[in-house]
């Protein structure tokens, strides 16, 4: 589903902003880090210092009790001729282990080193099926990362 241009430009950040609703439709947008295999974009619940278990954190309870998600990836550039975004919509849910589960956190430790050192193994991570995309500006990433 994704175009070359748009897995590039994703592979190239390294946050994303995650939307998900709780049961009354109340909007919650939260930076995570990602991986994208195919289709599917993954987020691990990681160790960082919560107020809350994994399965009580706000995103979790949204994803819980209505799995439709947004998720942006953009880049922003004082040169507004370098602005761009690609943003997925698609259904979201807990995978707590199995070998998803198991790519997922090897990708994720891959490409954040921060994550070597988290116990993500015993963790949930977020799978989020893509069913539309939508990408705006300049996706181009031979300009360098910005």
């Amino acid at each position: 589903m994704l175009t070359e241009e748009q897995r590039v430009f994703i592979e190239a950040r390294r946050v994303a902003h995650l939307a998900t609703a709780d049961g009354d439709g109340a909007p919650h947008v939260v930076p995570v880090c990602f991986a994208v295999h195919g289709d599917k974009i993954f987020s691990a619940v990681d160790e960082k210092p919560k107020t809350t278990a994994a399965r009580r954190l706000k995103r979790v309870r949204n994803i819980l009790a209505h799995p439709a998600v947004a998720i942006v990836f953009d880049r922003y550039d004082d040169n507004w001729a370098r602005l761009g975004w690609v943003m997925a919509w698609g259904r979201a849910e807990l995978i707590e282990n199995g070998l998803e589960h198991d790519w997922a956190v090897t990708r994720l430790r891959t490409r954040y080193p921060q994550y070597r050192a988290m116990a993500l193994a015993a963790l949930p991570v977020i799978a989020i099926k893509i069913e539309r995309l939508k990408s705006w500006g300049d996706l181009d990433e031979r300009h360098g990362v910005a």
